[in-house]
This record gives C-alpha cells, structure tokens and sequence, in this order.
C-alpha cells in the first residue's frame, strides 16, 4: 500500500498540489465563517437531572443571572452631586439597546395603595434627583425605610450601594453583546472622571464577556507565538530557510484547514477551541523534523533525491501514520463522553492531527522533489558532536547505570504517590482569569459587601394550585431565608414572602414596623390588594408562576469553589428538607451556581473515563504493532511514570483536579508514546539485523533513535512551554503540566525504556514480537539498505537559484 501510495504521490504531484491549493481556499472561505462561542454551559448533557431542571426553572421563571451590578462604597455617593451622576448613569443605561432595566438606590419603586381600585400602585420613588442636602438626608431616611431594599441594593454598614442592570439574554447569547458591555464599560469610565469615585463592575453576563475577548485575543497571540519559536528551532536544526518556511507552511495549511472543519461542523470557538491552533502547530512541526531527518538520512546513504522521497513515504508513512493516531487517540477518547463542549474539542483536535499527518505526508515529499538536492551544510545536522555526546552518555548510563536509574525512578514514584494523596477535586467559575485581572477584582468586592453576584434558585412545588401563597408555605419560606441568612457565602434571599411583606408594610403607609407577613385579620382587607400585587403584571410574578403552585427563592452566592459548594448544598439540603416536608414539597436547589458544580464534577469525571480508554486504544494499537503482552508491559511503563510523577507534583503545589488540568493526561500520554513506538520499532529491526544480539540491538536502536526523540521532544517543550505565558488559568496549567510531563517522558524512555530491555533480556522477547501484525516499517527493505556502505553523497546538479537564503 505505502509503496503504491509513495509512486503516486510524486508521479502526480502537480494534481495533488492544485487540488490541496482548491480545498484550501474552500477551507479559508469556511474559517472566516467561524464565531465565538457566546453561550455559558454546554458541559451537561441534555439528559442530565441538574440541566433537565435548570431548563424548566428558565422556563416557568424566565432566564437566571442576566444582571450586570455596578458598585460602589463610600459616603461621597450620598452628596446630591453625585447621587444625581448616579441617576443619570442609570437613565442613560437604560437608553442602551440590550438592557432591559435598571434597578438601584435611585431607581427603585414603591407600592401606593389605591383604596378605590383596591390595589397598588408601582411608582418611582424618586421623581427627580436631590438638589440640597436636606433633599439628600430625607431621600436617605425614606430608602432606610424599606427593608425589601436592604443588602439588596445598598450595605448600610459598609456604605455600599449597587446598581442592578437587566441585560437582555437573546443579545447576551449573541456577538451584539459586545457593543452593549462597552457601552457600560465607557459610561462607567465617564461617571468616575466626573465624579471621582471609584466603581466596581461584575455579574455574570460581563464576566463570560471579559473571558470571550480574553480568548479573542489570546488566540492569535498563541498561534503566532508558535509559528516563531517552532521556525527558530526548525532553522537551528536544518540551517536552511527554505526547510523553515516549508514546515510552516504545512502546520500553517493544517490550521486552516482545521478552522475549516470547525465551521463545516458548525462549532464554536470556546476556550477549549481556542487551545487547538497552537496545538496544532506545536504537534505538526515534529512531524516535519521526523519526515525531514529520514529524507536527509535517505540521501546520505545513497544521494538519489528521488529514490530517498520515495523511501521516506512508503517506509516512514505507516509509523508516521500510527504515531500520530497515537497522538490523536488523547483527544478522540474525548469524543466519547456525553459532554458537548469536550466532544467538539475532541472530533476538531483529532481532525486536526491528522490533516496535518496527510498533508505533511503529501506537501513535504512533492515540494522537497522540486527543490534541489540537499547541500552538505543543510545535512550538518546529521553530524553533531555536542548531540553525539548526549547520545553516547544515554547509552552509557541506560547499560552501566542501571541500579541508579530504577532508584531514582523508584523514589520519585514514591514522592509521586505521597503527592497524589494530597489531590482535591477543585473549580470555580472564574478559575481561568488572573488573580490581578479587574474583573477577578470587582468580583471580590462584591463578594465582600454582598456575599457574591453568582445565581443560586431554590424552587419550591408546592403540588397543589395556589399553595405558594398558603400561610405554611410563607412562613417555612420565612424560615429557610432565616437559614440562608446564617451563611457568609449567600447575599440576602428574595422570595414570594418578602413581597408579600413589602405589601403589608405598602398597605400601612410604608411604615417599617409593618413589613411582615400578614396575620389572619389582616387577609381580610389586605388579601384584594395581595390579589393585584400578584397577578400577571404585579410584582410578584417574578416570584411565582402563573397557577402560583411553584414559587422561588433567589440568592447570590460567592465563588467559593466546588468543593465548599458541594459542603454547603449538602448541609442546605438537611435543612431544607426539615423545613419542608419532602413528601408534600419538592424542593430543587438549580442556577448557574448549582449547573457549573455539577458540570464540572461531570467533566472530571468523563475526563477520567477518557483517560482510561485512551490507554486501552494505545494498548489495542500496540499490540497489533508488537504483538507481544511482554513488550507491551515494558513499553507501558515509561509512559505511565510521567502520568503519575506529574500527578504528583499536582498534590504537592496544590493544583487542583479540574478540567484544564485532567485534559494534561490523555493528550501527554498520545504524544509521550509516540517515543516508544519508534524505540521499539527500531529495537525489533536492529534483532533482525543483528541476528538477535539482545544486548547490541538495544545499544544501536538507542542511537538510532535518540536523535530523533531530543528533536521532536524540544520542539513540543518549547511550543507547550508558550501556554504557560497565557491569561487563563486553565490554560497555563495545561502548558506547564504538559510541559513537564513530556520531559519526564522524554527522559524515561530515553533511559527506562532501554534499561528494562537489556535488565530482563530475554524475559520479554517473544517470536510473536519479532514477527509483529502490523508492520509500520518495511524491515526487510532496511535490511538492504543497511548493507550500504554509508559514504557522503554524489552531488547532484544543484540549481543554486534562491538559495541564497539558505543560512550560512
């Protein structure tokens, strides 16, 4: 097959170029179809109990967490200066198209009873802004009068005051968004020049708008970041600039391509999506040094160009085909969870791999055979003492240094494990933003003056009709606000009892004493006006559905993480459920709060399951290459050691188990063992060559592969190292961890694999390993080949045009 694929390749190299050059324009065209990802969610599957009741609170209620809040602290706000600049801010906020309302110390409404229509009326409390500081005080004293408002709006003892902004959710889903939150953005930034007050802004809405243009942003900055190191390393190892500006060129077209599939799938960039480019670039270029060094090492022993191109393709294309389905093995496995968000990352990641595998496969051989024949300086790489040394001390050390190499490896298991022992299970909502990010900042200060800005919904079904108006419904309502109350993570409840207060204390005249829940008596006079209060336009309708069956309760919450999360839902259920009796009440705690724990908790857990059968596709392909369960043990080894070394190295600098992190695992063990796969493959060829000298066998295909593994290896250290320069949590940890766990891989099976092979010897082999099911090397055809007598080339007539920009 590879033989017929390799003469049809060169023989028709100039259709193969037209039709890439046609199916990457059609691809270009798609990639500029591409969107961000606007949406918060997509971790649950729609099965799933928590999104089955978020999405029937969103539709009895209306959507959650649609508020942008803007705060502010200090007395200077109460002066009529700036209360009329906060008044203004608020007026002209409400001009913006996308935001629906404004509720804040001067935009808030009062009940006027209207004893001859029996019901009330909802009127501004403030009909025109205070002009003298008596006007300011009195304005002062009739707020402080309205408990309903209290840690709702304003925080008397830490003197801050806030302003609740209703942003339209259908915009908030969609790119016009972004026009909306700069216009806050640039009123804000207005108010504090004129005012010299300091404000704060966060909410959900504007958080998931300042991560999606941190990505934005980000995402070009990482693709070009790569693109630069990944050339610099491509023009130190083959001095030449036309060698460069191929590989690019190849990793370049696979991006495009990959942004092409994005769109024809219709997705979405998302954080995750934003990671694949650069991904894509650092995984390709070694792809390109692997297909470049064979070429090179092909034309040193014979100096045929044609015949080494040809070479390359049919003997390298089935290893380079299996490590790079090895590769995306790590990311395919992610395809097979019920998550959303991880199986679109997974089906464009794998994509990716291998369009980047077919075109390197294609594009390399055919321009590499119109270009001149290699000069000697561009096969100097070939021939490096400095590496020859690193080679030599590898082997040394792998035959001579055993003992030392299992103790090390030995004690750093055993640190490994005691790190492991120490890992938790931890996320947060704004866990990829900088600590020093402003937005991260803002977040604090209204975590700190009113407990937080993250939805929490209690849904309470009473299961009959009318029953969320019912006294023992109010007042066990009454006593779970009590309860709420008792945690510093949870802002002040707002409920169906709390209106039903506010039209008590409306009823008497806004008196302050009144504000609680009516009494038998008072039904009698007060229960027309309730009636109004509570139909389809009065104020309650926020709180209760239509046949006032199902009422709820609302909380703002910190992002305390979800393992406190989890504590404290947990320890609210028990008093929930003693409070309203389960078997007449259905009590559904739901929000973005309880959505983003259980999503999180889902995702771990299929990343876990992912990792498991990334190991079991890894295996089933090993062993049809080697088709041995010995080898297939010892192979697995030095690539389950940089799992667990990295693991932990997590317990021991407290890095939590959270998406970002556990997607370290799948994609580090598809690349690390790529490592062994070559080893191997070498190790069986040089027993056929040696005539099953175990010893010299594992000596020459050290040598052999070394090279090669150092090389590939820095180019994925030095492109995964650029994630860690990244804004986003997240994604630095999955460039550091990756990091790390690559170079202990690279080290392992540099030294582990090789040192096991010559420790148990003749343990491991089998004839099953030496005659394999699936053969990725044409071994019979190297056999010949090394029977060449290795001299430096006949120099082919070289075309010298353009190479002048060849490093000298």
């Amino acid at each position: 097959m590879w033989e017929w694929l390799a003469n049809n390749v060169l023989r028709n190299r100039i259709a193969i170029l037209l039709s890439v050059a046609v199916i990457t324009a059609f691809m270009g065209y798609e990639a500029t179809l591409v969107q961000m990802s606007y949406k918060h969610g997509g971790l649950l599957p729609e099965t799933d109990s928590a999104y089955v009741e978020y999405q029937r609170f969103l539709h009895t209620f209306s959507e959650d967490g649609n508020v942008v809040v803007i705060g502010t602290q200090g007395d200077a706000l109460y002066t009529p200066a700036n209360f009329r600049a906060w008044y203004d801010l608020g007026n002209d906020l409400k001009t913006v198209h996308g935001i629906d309302s404004v509720f804040s110390e001067a935009h808030l409404y009062q009940l006027v009873r209207d004893d001859s229509l029996k019901r009330f009326r909802v009127e501004q409390l403030l009909q025109r802004p205070p002009v003298t500081k008596a006007d300011m005080d009195s304005l002062i004293a009739h707020l402080r009068s309205l408990p309903f408002y209290d840690g709702l709006l304003y925080n008397d003892s830490s003197k801050a005051s806030l302003m609740m902004v209703f942003v339209n959710a259908k915009i908030f889903d969609s790119e016009a968004r972004l026009a909306v939150v700069e216009s806050v953005a640039d009123r804000v930034e207005a108010f504090q020049r004129n005012t010299g007050m300091a404000l704060h802004v966060s909410g959900l809405p504007w958080i998931r708008v300042k991560s999606t243009e941190l990505i934005k942003g980000e995402m070009p900055l990482f693709m070009g970041l790569s693109m630069f190191v990944c050339g610099l390393l491509l023009l130190l190892f083959f001095r030449s600039w036309r060698v460069m500006w191929l590989c690019l060129g190849v990793v370049g077209l696979s991006v495009v391509w990959t942004f092409g599939f994005l769109a024809i799938l219709d997705y979405k960039i998302t954080i995750l999506q934003s990671v694949i480019p650069p991904l894509v670039i650092v995984t390709g270029v070694p792809n390109c040094v692997f297909l470049i060094n064979a070429y090179h090492y092909e034309y040193v022993r014979h100096g045929n160009k044609m015949k080494s191109l040809q070479r390359v393709i049919s003997r390298i294309g089935a290893a380079a085909f299996m490590t790079n389905a090895t590769t995306a093995v790590g990311f395919t496995t992610f395809c097979i969870t019920s998550s959303a968000t991880l199986i679109e990352f997974g089906w464009v990641a794998t994509i990716g791999i291998m369009v980047l595998w077919a075109l390197s496969m294609l594009l390399i051989p055919i321009v590499f055979s119109f270009m001149p024949a290699p000069k000697p300086r561009h096969l100097s790489h070939l021939d490096r003492r400095w590496l020859d040394h690193v080679v030599e001390w590898i082997v040394r050390t792998s035959k001579t240094q055993r003992p030392l190499i299992y103790s090390i490896t030995t004690f750093c298991m055993v640190l490994a494990l005691v790190g492991i022992m120490r890992l938790k299970d931890e996320s947060r909502i704004v866990d990829d933003l900088p600590k020093d990010n402003p937005v991260l900042t803002d977040l604090r200060f209204f975590e700190s003056n009113f407990r937080g800005v993250m939805p929490l919904e209690i849904v309470v079904d009473t299961k009959k009709r009318g029953g969320a108006l019912t006294d023992p419904t109010l007042k066990r309502i009454v006593k779970l606000e009590d309860s709420l109350a008792t945690y510093r993570e949870f802002s002040r409840a707002i409920s169906i009892a709390a209106a039903v207060k506010f039209t008590k204390q409306a009823f008497y005249g806004g008196n302050p004493e009144k504000y609680a829940l009516l009494n038998s008596t008072e039904k009698t006079f007060i229960l027309p006006y309730l009636e109004g209060a509570t139909g389809k336009q009065g104020m309650a309708k926020s709180f209760i559905d239509s046949t006032r069956q199902t009422t709820r309760l609302t909380v703002q919450m910190a992002d305390v993480g979800t393992t406190r999360m989890e504590t404290i839902l947990a320890k609210l259920r028990a008093q929930t459920d003693s409070i309203f009796d389960p078997t007449k009440y259905i009590v559904t705690f739901t929000g973005t709060c309880v959505v983003f724990l259980k999503g999180s908790s889902y995702l771990v857990e299929n990343l876990i399951t992912s990792l498991f059968w990334a190991v079991v596709i890894i295996v089933v392909l090993m062993a049809l290459l080697f088709n041995s369960f010995r080898i297939l043990v010892v192979a697995l080894i030095p690539n389950m050691i940089p799992l667990l070394f990295t693991a932990g190295l997590m317990g021991f600098f407290h890095i939590p188990i959270k998406p970002s992190t556990m997607l370290v695992f799948g994609i580090a063990l598809g690349i690390a063992v790529d490592n062994a796969i070559h080893f191997l493959a070498r190790y069986r060829l040089e027993l056929k060559l040696t005539g099953g000298d175990l010893h010299k066998s594992v000596d020459l295909a050290t040598r052999e592969v070394s090279v090669g593994i150092i090389y590939t290896s820095v180019v994925l250290l030095a492109g995964f190292s650029l994630f860690a320069f990244s804004q986003f949590g997240g994604i630095k940890a999955l460039g550091v961890l990756t990091t790390i766990t690559l170079l202990v891989a690279m080290l392992t099976n540099l030294l582990v694999l090789p040192a096991l092979l010559l420790s148990l010897n003749k343990r491991i082999m089998s004839k099953a390993f030496q005659e394999p099911l699936l053969e990725i090397m044409d071994e019979e055809e190297d056999i010949e080949l090394m029977e060449l007598k290795l001299e430096k080339p006949v120099a082919e007539v070289e075309v010298a045009e353009g190479d002048e920009a060849d490093t000298r």
